[in-house]
């Protein structure tokens, strides 16, 4: 019970607020003309809604994809983590579904804040009180609550993160409330949930039920958190939360929306916040603005974590990660994505002004990490399972046709605002895209330098000079000579006592247990040498990596320093774009302006800054 209220309050916020704009947007394509919406199309689009929420959140989501985990994380990077880890190796489908997933996501994080805390201060316009007045003021409001909670995120949100669950539970039982009220005035519209209905306002409605799909999807946008949050709360918590509260609540409250439109038809321009007596209007707008808020904490929360699993499984450069809790993993802060997401935010506040404008651009994110997730199912799914290749295109197919309806429904508003995650997702693909082959590019250099093996045979002719202590190299290629290696020899002309090559990987499992953090194993070196050895640490992409404390588990395996009479040597490449060969001159170019301003790798892997020293090189790409 304690995992369901938790999981409340994070991972259905999104989807939570939805209310507030989904079925105000649906109905309004049916009476743009200006004619009240019949019973048929109010019956129509409550069906479709309650038929998208059963099929893409409750079939696919919650009792077949959270199914599918990486040892019980989920999310389209784990998804396809997993899928590189049962076929063993890195495939180029998997490599692009999983960028492509990691970008429409980033889409999703700027647009949920802005949409759902619009929507929820234009209640404020149905106050009588305010009516005529607040208009002016709703936009600055909007941006005051936005930027105070991205600014907030620098303190970690475990101190108010016990309070999300019981404002969330509040909201649904609001929500199921306000749906029940209205109920009773046309149990007609009980009607609806008989798939029929949904069925017959396509049939009937041509190309204008395509157009009200667009906005029927908003129902659904935020399902992709159950999938991306199991790792915090786990399947069972998650999906019981969603069948047992979530599904009921939303699907009351939209079924209350219908009934009180049908009834008062002049009520279909702002059908949430009018489904509340006057004197409770308020309370509402007030109870409105915390679910949103949460809901855009969650999203926040959700870009720290994928951005962590991009940078451990090398799709984006180290960036600072910040832990804001001693007890709870996840609550990390990363200061460069805040600031992107808030620039982010409020240019889309600014430059759309209403949650009906902004409408016009959700769903195109949403919908693109969905298929992705689907179309990543079906390479997993026959290795996970083992099923034949056949059946997982069986199992997947429906899903995948349905969601391709809905990309065909929200690609009507590519010209109406829905190019604009669009233009997100395309940017961070190409950065994706730019950094994987940079970083290839670099790494294949680094293979031209001397074999380590190689070096210390050639050191056995004219042995250098030795000094006490610990020198440890990074390097992301244990078996060939680092470059600060190489420029210590031929500058200073000396080595330490004791040699350690050290390589920090990333597994395609979320955590690495302590037993095999640490990998060590000795090279062969001849008498008058360096004691010599190859340090592998290895990291779970969901964790951030830090040296200092794997070196204290390298002590069980006889691996025991001084950390006061170590140095810890880090290469510091000077990338030149090259032309001939290289990489095309935007993408060296693009990914050189990326590496400067990555986070120092000693910084990014926790190496106290008074045992480091720098020693440069230049690497061409």
């Amino acid at each position: 019970m304690a995992l369901m209220l938790g999981s409340i309050g994070v991972v259905y916020g999104d989807i939570g607020t939805s209310p507030l704009y989904a079925f105000k947007e649906s109905i309004a394509h049916v009476g743009a003309d200006g004619t009240p919406a019949t019973q048929a199309e109010i019956f129509g689009v409550v069906s479709l809604m309650f038929w998208a929420l059963m099929i893409i959140v409750t079939m696919k989501y919650a009792l077949l994809l959270m199914r599918l985990n990486n040892r019980g994380e989920g999310g389209t990077l784990s998804l396809a983590a997993l899928a590189q880890r049962l076929a063993g190796r890195r495939t180029a489908f998997v490599l692009v579904a999983g960028m492509l997933g990691a970008a429409m996501f980033y889409g999703d994080a700027m647009l949920t804040p802005a949409i759902s805390v619009l929507s929820a201060v234009e209640g404020l316009t149905v106050i009588p009180a305010l009516n005529g007045h607040i208009e002016p003021f709703i936009l600055p409001i909007a941006l005051c609550i936005l930027a105070g909670l991205f600014l907030f995120q620098s303190h970690g949100t475990h101190r108010v993160g016990a309070l999300f669950g019981p404002i969330c539970l509040i909201w649904f039982a609001t929500l199921a409330g306000l749906g029940l009220y209205h109920l009773a005035e046309a149990p007609e519209v009980l009607q609806a949930l008989n798939p029929a209905h949904a069925l017959g306002f396509l049939f009937t409605h041509h190309v204008m039920s395509f157009v009200v799909l667009g906005s029927v999807f908003l129902t659904v946008t935020g399902a992709e958190a159950l999938y991306a949050d199991m790792g915090h709360f786990g399947r069972k918590p998650i999906a019981s939360a969603w069948i047992w509260i979530v599904l009921p609540c939303l699907t009351l409250n939209y079924l209350g929306q219908a009934a009180m439109v049908l009834r008062h038809p002049e009520n279909a321009a702002s059908p949430f916040f009018l489904m509340a007596p006057e004197a409770f209007r308020p309370a509402l707008v007030v109870l409105a603005t915390m679910a949103t808020i949460i809901a855009s904490q969650a999203v926040i929360s959700g870009a720290y974590s994928l951005t962590r699993q991009a940078i451990q499984l090398g799709l984006l450069p180290r960036l600072h990660i910040k832990q804001t809790s001693e007890s709870e993993f996840g609550q990390i802060y990363m200061p460069q994505v805040n600031y992107m997401l808030l620039a982010g935010v409020v240019f889309l506040t600014v430059a759309f002004g209403s949650s009906s404008a902004m409408a016009h651009a959700y769903g195109m994110s949403v919908i693109g990490a969905m298929l992705t997730s689907s179309i990543l199912a079906v390479a997993v799914i026959p290795r996970a399972w083992k099923w034949k290749p056949v059946y997982a295109v069986l199992l997947m197919a429906p899903f995948i046709a349905i969601e391709l309806v809905f990309l065909s429904a929200n690609a009507l508003k590519i010209f109406s605002g829905g190019i604009v995650p669009l233009l997100i997702a395309g940017g961070l693909m190409f950065l994706m895209i730019a950094w994987v082959r940079g970083a290839k590019k670099v790494a294949d250099y680094s293979r031209t330098y001397l074999p380590l093996k190689d070096l210390f045979d050639s050191l056995t002719r004219r042995p250098p000079a030795l000094v006490k202590g610990t020198a440890i190299f990074l390097t992301s290629e244990p078996d060939f000579a680092p470059a600060a290696l190489l420029h210590n020899l031929k500058h200073n002309h000396v080595l330490h006592e004791r040699v350690v090559i050290l390589s920090v990987r990333t597994a395609p499992t979320p955590e690495v247990p302590n037993a095999a953090r640490v990998e060590i194993k000795d090279l062969e070196t001849a008498p008058g040498l360096p004691r010599t050895q190859i340090m592998m640490l290895n990291f779970g992409f969901m964790e951030t990596p830090n040296v200092s404390k794997a070196l204290a588990l390298a002590r069980k395996q006889g691996l025991a320093f001084d950390i006061m009479d170590t140095t810890f040597f880090v290469s510091r490449t000077a990338l030149i774009a090259k032309r001939a060969k290289g990489l095309p001159r935007v993408l060296s170019h693009l990914y050189i302006a990326t590496a400067r301003n990555a986070t120092d790798a000693f910084q990014f892997f926790q190496i106290p800054s008074s045992r480091v020293v720098e020693l440069g090189n230049q690497a061409p790409i």
